[in-house]
């Protein structure tokens, strides 16, 4: 086993796996032409995702789902569907770029981490819409929708092209996210008599 080599496709299959948080088809179809234009080696079981009919699929697949994110109470509903998928989505496509390795650290890096990576990410888009909704009754949605679209794209594209940026991406992101999103509020002073 080369360790530059596997790291390299742990890296890229956790970049992917974390995409899938945002959309669950946008990393996959990217998976498919960088495997098809012959920039990415898929593990030995997932060669079909570089083949044409999967990139049909999978481009099909993409703009259905970012074109549903914008019909307005549909999004929310799809977001309850999306978690579980994303999860599953998130340790194949990790399981298909992690090469050289037993399968039994493959499986358990791609359940752990890459359906971890998966799964958080979807868990901040989902509160993310969630207190959009809240706050401007759905109209905020659309913006929400473009920005886990392109945010999806770009760390794919990422994860295939620069997977040490595309991490380093998630990981700054996420914890942004996260500090934002749990940060305590300071307690009201009580005024001076």
């Amino acid at each position: 086993m080369d360790i530059p080599e596997a790291v390299l496709s742990v890296l890229i299959g956790l970049g992917l796996a974390a995409a899938c948080g945002f959309r669950i088809f946008v990393p996959l179809f990217v998976a498919s032409v960088a495997a098809l234009a012959g920039h990415l080696e898929l593990s030995e079981g997932f060669q079909w995702i570089g083949t044409w009919p999967a990139l049909v699929a999978f481009g099909l697949a993409t703009v259905l789902e970012i074109a549903a994110y914008y019909i307005p109470w549909l999004d929310n509903l799809l977001d309850s569907i999306a978690t579980p998928a994303a999860v599953v989505a998130g340790i194949l496509v990790a399981a298909a770029c992690v090469t050289d390795m037993s399968p039994l650290l493959k499986w358990t890096l791609a359940v752990v981490a890459g359906g971890g990576a998966a799964g958080g990410v979807q868990a901040l888009t989902v509160t993310t819409r969630g207190a959009s909704t809240a706050t401007t009754g759905g109209l905020g949605n659309a913006a929400v929708s473009t920005v886990e679209g392109v945010s999806a794209a770009a760390v794919s594209t990422l994860s295939v092209t620069v997977p040490i940026l595309a991490i380093a991406v998630v990981l700054t992101a996420g914890s942004f996210l996260v500090a934002r999103l749990f940060r305590r509020r300071e307690p009201a002073e009580a005024p001076v008599p």
